[in-house]
């Protein structure tokens, strides 16, 4: 159970790892994964932190970064600086998983199972679905970061059905009929869970066909030469024709280029923050993130992925709620407030981001769980209060893994810096009862 005292466990649980925990704060190694759809080279964030922290030995550039994950998964587990399994030394596994991601194209068109449907979908096709876990997940925008996060209410579905009769041809009738019919919460549901398993379902013949006729019309429309008056199209229209169009430029021939049009389109600036819970589509679009999420790698795909796609899970296990991710900034600490904490609904995981000035010093929380820390931006000192231990070298991309009931470190920024110290630490949610974010609802669409 979780507390706000902290974290406990079975008594032979907390004996074994208390012996095997080391009381100091020790460098911690990340794994970096290269996925197709990583910002190449040194312009990704992943490839200068995962070299700095001695992840990778250098950087090709022509090479994607797509993530750096810091954690016990069995798919990408850490090690400390002599290569021990960060695993042991925590005694078990961390319920949680930190990544940094940095999305240079859109991800797949995807959701991540509840714990139901993760045991499910592992004893069906374990191939596919590693573990038996669910995976709600928290993004921090480090750069502005755009996302494709839930489904839009169904009256902005139904005008753009209208309004664009390519798309509307990759829906059946009677799909149709009940988006424009549908005027209870029930019906609406139903009606959005009949239309989106009709547009995942259309055949593929049909869907590359009415692709083509819409990337061609709205090529010739978001031309200087016939584009309408701004005044003639709303700016989220534009937004929707716009992102299709980018989406088949990087996915040629993929109907879920399509997805703007039923998916919100969301814009998040550094600092700001959104929660997705399990059984909610989703697609990052580009940007950078910090992620944290409950120690999984399920993943049901249905679009803008080479790789495998479940269409029929995915249609069956999402909510079908409307309405975009409520869009958050944290919590000021009270104790101090260059200390911003990061919550989700759900036990596994929070978040908090210190800040620390040119001339200040910053005492991390005493902490009575397992935690992962590592240096976002700027450079400075952390005195882990052991006898004879030097002051560790802040710097971005430097990891450390932060044992249980550990003195807490200090972080110190030299006078003559020309920035701030700015670090990450994530550990089990010790403030599940006082969230800063929530799951989706129906509201509107910021």
């Amino acid at each position: 159970a979780i507390t706000q005292a902290g974290w406990t466990r079975g008594a032979e649980d907390m004996s074994a790892s208390s012996a095997q925990a080391k009381p100091s704060i020790r460098p911690l190694r990340g794994v970096v994964k290269d996925y197709a759809w990583g910002i190449r080279g040194n312009d990704s964030r992943v490839a200068r932190y995962a070299l700095e922290a001695g992840a990778i030995q250098d950087v090709d550039p022509a090479a994607p970064y797509a993530e750096l994950w810091l954690g016990t998964h069995p798919k990408g587990p850490s090690t400390l600086e002599d290569g021990e399994p960060l695993e042991g030394v925590v005694g078990g596994a961390l319920p949680f998983l930190f990544k940094i991601l940095s999305a240079g194209k859109a991800l797949s068109i995807q959701a991540h199972p509840d714990k139901q449907n993760a045991e499910r979908l592992h004893a069906a096709d374990p191939d596919h679905y590693a573990d038996e876990n669910h995976k709600p997940e928290l993004a921090i925008a480090l750069t502005p970061f755009e996302a494709m996060c839930g489904f839009r209410r169904l009256e902005e579905i139904a005008h753009l059905l209208r309004k664009h009769p390519e798309f509307a041809a990759c829906v059946s009738s009677e799909a149709k009929l009940k988006v424009f019919m549908a005027r209870s919460e029930e019906a609406k549901k139903a009606a959005l869970q009949d239309f989106f398993a009709s547009f995942m379902h259309c055949p593929a013949e049909v869907s590359a066909a009415q692709l083509r006729e819409l990337i061609q019309r709205l090529q010739q429309e978001q031309s200087k030469a016939v584009h309408p008056h701004p005044h003639e199209e709303l700016p989220w229209e534009r937004k929707c024709a716009r992102a299709v169009l980018r989406l088949h430029q990087q996915f040629p021939g993929d109907p879920g280029a399509m997805a703007p049009l039923f998916l919100n389109y969301l814009l998040i600036a550094p600092g700001e923050s959104f929660f997705m819970a399990a059984n909610e589509p989703h697609a990052y679009v580009a940007g950078e993130i910090i992620e944290c999420m409950a120690c999984s790698d399920n993943v049901v795909r249905a679009g803008l992925t080479p790789k495998f796609k479940d269409v029929e899970n995915l249609v069956n296990l999402l909510t079908y709620t409307m309405g975009g991710p409520n869009i958050d900034a944290g919590a000021v600490v009270a104790e101090d407030p260059r200390m911003v904490r990061y919550t989700p609904p759900v036990p596994e995981f929070e978040v908090v981001i210190c800040t620390v000035s040119p001339g200040e010093d910053l005492t991390l929380p005493d902490l009575s769980v397992p935690a992962v820390m590592m240096v976002i931006e700027g450079t400075g000192s952390g005195d882990a209060h052991v006898t004879g231990d030097a002051d560790l070298v802040l710097r971005p991309g430097r990891s450390f893994y932060l044992p249980p009931d550990c003195p807490p470190m200090t972080l110190t920024v030299n006078q003559q810096q020309r920035g701030c110290l700015r670090v990450a630490l994530a550990h089990e949610n010790l403030h599940v009862q006082l969230p800063t974010s929530i799951a989706p609802s129906s509201g509107k669409e910021d």
